[in-house]
Parts: C-alpha cells; structure tokens; sequence
C-alpha cells in the first residue's frame, strides 16, 4: 500500500494557542478548578485529555461558581456571556483564535457604521453564535443560496458579507456568488475571513485526493473542519472516511485500496495521526510518501488577559510564544520507528 501524508494537516496555529492556554493555566494553579465554557477546540481527545486532568467544560456561565476561572474557547463567545461571566466574577481568560476575533471587529465596525452584514456561516456553529451575538440587530446568518431569498435588505448599498472561518472554499464561493447575483453592491470584507489553515488544508486534499484511493480524515464529527475535508475529497471523486482515532479504521474503509491519503483537521492532534500511520504500515505494509503542499510558520503572543492573569499570580508572562509546530516530528516519529519515507515538495506558496 502506497501512504500519503499531507502536509500541512492537523493542528493550526489557533488550536495551539487555545490549547497551550489551558496547558499553561493547569502548570501555574494549584488545585484550582478551571472552566472552559465550550469545548475549548472541536477535538474528543483534546476535551478529554483536558478532562482527566481536572479541567471541567461547561455550556451555561451560570454552571460556573462565583470567582471561579474560566477559559473561552478557540470558537469566540457573544458579548452576552462575557456580560454574564463578569455578573459571576470570574476571572476570564480568552482563548478565542485571533482569527475569529478579527471577524468579531469587522461585524462591530460595520454595524457601528449602519450596515446590514450577512454572515456565511452554519447557524449553529458557536462561531457563528458569537459573531452575531456582537450585532445580533444588524447581522443574518445565511447558511445556503436558498436562504438568501428570506433575507430582509433595507439599503443594497450598505451591505456587506463576513464568513465562518472554517467554511469550506467552495460552499462559501457558491454562496458569496449568488450574494454578489442578488446583492450587486455587497461588499467583501477588507480581507479574506476564511482560516488560512483551513483552506491550505482543504487545497491540500484537493490537490491529492485525485491520486489516491480513498482519503482518511482525522478528526471529531464536530469539527467543522473536519467534515469539510471529507467533502472535499469526495467531491473529487475520492471515497473519505472521518475517524476519530485508529480503533474507527476498518478493513472494510480500506477495501480494494493501493493508496490512501491521510490528513486531519485542523483541531486533531498529531499522536492520533502518527497511531494511524503505525497501524496501517504494520498491517499493510507499502512505502510512505510525505507530500508539502504548503510550509505554514505562524506564531502567536499569549493573549492579553492570560498576560494580565500571571501577573496577577507574580508569573511574568514577557517572552513566552504560542508557536506552531510543522511536520518534523512526524518525520522524527518515523525515523524512530525505523519506518522509510520521501519527502515530495509540491509547495505552491508560503501561509503566513
């Protein structure tokens, strides 16, 4: 069987920095509880292994005792439960992807300026849930092209449209088009809304799914993400499988296949990754290739109000750096498990 690893896969640089928040909180307190309100990224694993060490996940603010701490998740939260977590005293630390803090500004610029925004997105995604809950006067969630018939514009000329970070390319293009065919006056957003890692992730399996026989996708059923790679590689004519972990693979998944690629979502560890890897290449043996597709090299501060909080702990925080890791350690892994590969450069650009 012929392995091919995408790369880039896995974590994005947001992952990293909403998970080393909660890491660097459970090193700095002594038995103290901590809350994260949503599950801190859309992985099983991570959630649990942040479970086992004591870390408690919420979905309602007032679960949470008074002058307790919690941590907001990767995914952003509305105005209204930041309201309602200072109503408790609780000391809160943001961990919400610079990213999405970034379409959180523009919807409060542009209904700050009268605007009516339309938000490309998936009405139930907590993204989506706390973007709209900056503007929730000004904002519509249109989740289709056929919803943009229900849309109410008072002003076409006053109009503009954000996106879910973690959309898929296509299904927003398919839905951006047919706003600028009903809305010719829409405007874009100053730039792209769309994760950068999500779409190096989705270009990557788009341009590999057509070589392989099936594609499997590492990651939770929650991952929105996640989900969308799958799509992608169907659409490209690709059977995918979304798997949690090694113990979802099955034979039947690999049926009548000579080459399988593998990717993961941008909230699914690596570990899970490089267990599948093992599994395959003991039971099936055949040679692995490494396929870059793009280098990404991002590096985060730690946010503002995890700063404020050491210091408050007599922790100086100057120095420290959220970095992303890249591929290497899987190259380590393979090469401490004596287990041949290539590397094959198909860079088309650097992600930043």
């Amino acid at each position: 069987m012929k392995l091919i690893l995408a790369n880039p896969r896995g974590f994005c640089a947001g992952v990293y920095m909403a998970i080393d928040v909660v890491d660097q909180l459970l090193d700095i307190l002594d038995d103290e509880p901590i809350y994260v309100y949503h599950d801190i990224v859309h992985n099983l694993h991570v959630v649990n292994r942040f479970k086992e060490r004591g870390v408690t996940f919420v979905e309602d603010v007032e679960d949470v005792p008074h002058n307790s701490i919690i941590v907001f998740s990767a995914h952003g939260v509305s105005p209204a439960v930041r309201t309602a977590a200072a109503k408790r005293k609780l000391d809160m630390i943001d961990a919400t992807c610079p990213l999405v803090t970034k379409v959180h500004a523009e919807a409060i610029r542009y209904a700050r300026r009268g605007w009516q925004i339309l938000l490309v997105g998936h009405h139930d995604h907590q993204e989506i849930i706390g973007t709209r809950g900056e503007a929730p006067d000004s904002i519509q969630v249109v989740d289709s092209v056929e919803s943009i018939k229900t849309l109410q514009i008072d002003d076409p000329t006053k109009l503009i449209y954000l996106t879910q970070t973690t959309l898929s390319m296509d299904d927003a293009s398919t839905i951006i088009n047919a706003l600028k065919v009903a809305f010719p006056e829409i405007n874009s957003p100053p730039s792209e809304d769309i994760c950068y890692a999500t779409t190096n992730r989705q270009h990557a399996v788009r341009v590999l799914a057509p070589q392989c026989d099936v594609v499997l996708v590492v990651g939770s059923r929650n991952s929105s993400n996640s989900l969308r790679l799958t799509e992608i590689a169907e659409a490209a004519g690709t059977r995918a499988h979304l798997i949690d972990d090694v113990d979802e693979l099955s034979e039947e998944m690999l049926s009548g296949s000579t080459s399988v690629l593998v990717t993961a979502g941008a909230s699914a560890p690596e570990d899970l990754v490089q267990s599948l890897i093992l599994k395959l290449i003991q039971d099936h043996g055949g040679e692995i290739e490494q396929h870059d597709i793009f280098h990404e090299s991002v590096e985060f501060g730690l946010p503002g109000t995890l700063k404020k909080f050491m210091r408050t702990r007599d922790i100086d925080p100057e120095g420290r750096r959220i970095t992303m890791d890249d591929m290497a350690s899987t190259n380590r892994f393979l090469d401490q498990h004596g287990i041949p590969y290539n590397v094959v450069d198909l860079t088309v650009s650097a992600a930043d």
